[in-house]
């Protein structure tokens, strides 16, 4: 044991996850296995009373009693009519906008993300009824899917946001003033959606068609009365949040009351919707809560090997600006959200990386929200990107063309999905575990 150097055991260590990652182990007990050989290799401690003791601590914290809450109030609305009046109450008002009803999901998108914390949900339920309608006007099929993979996204940026939770928990951060972070740039990123769909539709005028018959105001606003409801439960969460009338746990339950009585009101709330909802929030729920207390356990380990540590001093020895760690980060980021799934991709990286952002000078609030914006990019990046499962399932055809949107910018990505579907028989190791149960019934 002694005799192992440090990059000699960081390299075991490493080697040894992505063996049992590729092999098709759970990312949980993956965790779970390699601090058990890191703490077997490095220290003498009893490694039950380390797994005992950072599995309790890292489930019984009241904070993650906000992740069941609004895990389930995204169930509850998924199983609603939201979607469907969500398309005729925005689109009579983005007629005039280049690109047309495209822009329904991107202000779509955002306001669900406003009362569901899960990307793929956001995707699902806005492209139940947005994809059949601009495909029967006659959209453009790449900017109607790749408006739709992106600004789905937005479930993750957009408070209440189950990775930012997650991240919260992990980092030891304070949850609102991570949720507070996400505002202002969930409202860019639906901006620049937005502004690239107006600049594609300008420069291509011939592949959108023609206004819908031009709608009286009166009945404008009788179509949109509908959203009155969802609206007013976003602003109640909204402004509770900012004016600190309740924490971020308070706001959930009250978003769990709001949400059925959204769903009762649109006569969808049954005996089936809700056990339904209520055990998918459950599966959901479990499945984070095992990849969490996996990694309580390997970041203890890793204390002991003392990897954290030492590569935080090497960051501060190569004097690198903040920006510059930012980038190599960054690059990480999109090479692991190839990979895996976001959530994995924070606790997996969190040991390690959150010593060397502290190192660095970089805010833990300001990095949740850059990393949750890297979260976003994973969603739609083959092969593993959860979004365009739900897509491919939507189409049930290959996806030409998918524009999504970035962080810094728009590019374009000629994306195969059945191609992406393969890998999760090609690589289960990676896919364990990572569908959100919303997606049921949507990803078979």
């Amino acid at each position: 044991m002694a005799n192992l150097g440090m990059v000699e055991l960081s390299l075991i260590l490493l080697g040894f996850m992505m063996v049992i990652l590729a092999s098709g182990v759970w990312i949980a007990v993956s965790l779970g296995l390699v601090g058990f050989v890191a703490m077997a290799l490095t220290t003498s401690v009893p490694l039950g009373t380390v797994l005992g003791t950072t599995t309790w601590s890292a489930s019984a914290s009241w904070t993650l009693a906000a992740l069941p809450l609004f895990i389930w109030m995204g169930e509850i609305l998924f199983r609603t009519k939201l979607s469907e009046e969500m398309f005729r109450g925005l689109s009579p008002w983005v007629q005039w906008l280049p690109g047309r009803l495209t822009h329904v999901n991107v202000i779509g998108c955002g306001i669900f993300a406003a009362v569901s914390g899960s990307s793929a949900a956001t995707c699902a339920t806005i492209g139940k009824i947005s994809l059949p309608e601009l495909d029967k006007r006659g959209y453009d099929k790449g900017l109607s899917l790749g408006s739709l993979a992106g600004s789905g996204t937005l479930g993750l940026l957009i408070p209440p946001s189950i990775p930012m939770v997650v991240y919260a928990v992990t980092a030891n951060v304070s949850v609102l003033q991570v949720f507070l972070g996400g505002f202002l740039p969930g409202a860019l990123v639906m901006a620049l959606y937005s502004g690239y769909i107006i600049v594609w539709s300008l420069l291509n005028p011939d592949k959108v068609p023609p206004r819908d018959p031009p709608m009286p105001f009166r009945q404008k606003m009788r179509e949109s009365a509908k959203l009155v409801p969802c609206m007013l439960l976003i602003l109640a969460v909204f402004f509770s949040l900012v004016l600190g009338f309740a924490t971020a746990t308070e706001c959930a339950a009250w978003g769990v009351a709001g949400a059925l009585l959204l769903a009762w009101w649109s006569g969808t709330l049954n005996r089936t919707t809700f056990f339904e909802s209520v055990m998918s929030a459950t599966r959901l729920t479990c499945m984070i809560m095992l990849i969490l207390a996996g990694a309580a356990y390997t970041t203890a380990a890793m204390a002991y090997t003392g990897i954290p540590a030492a590569l935080a001093v090497w960051v501060q020895g190569q004097n690198l600006t903040p920006g510059m760690l930012a980038l190599y980060l960054s690059i990480m980021y999109i090479i692991l959200g190839c990979l895996i799934d976001g959530i994995s991709m924070i606790v997996l990286t969190a040991v390690i990386v959150l010593p060397m952002v502290k190192t660095a000078g970089l805010d833990l609030v300001w990095f949740g929200v850059y990393l949750v914006i890297h979260v976003e990019m994973a969603q739609i990046t083959p092969p593993v990107g959860f979004n365009l499962f739900v897509l491919q399932n939507r189409c049930a055809r290959r996806i030409p063309v998918l524009p999504a949107a970035r962080g810094r910018g728009v590019h374009h990505h000629r994306i195969p999905a059945d191609r992406a579907v393969s890998a999760q028989a090609r690589f289960p190791g990676f896919l364990k575990l990572d569908f959100p149960q919303s997606t049921r019934g949507v990803i078979r």
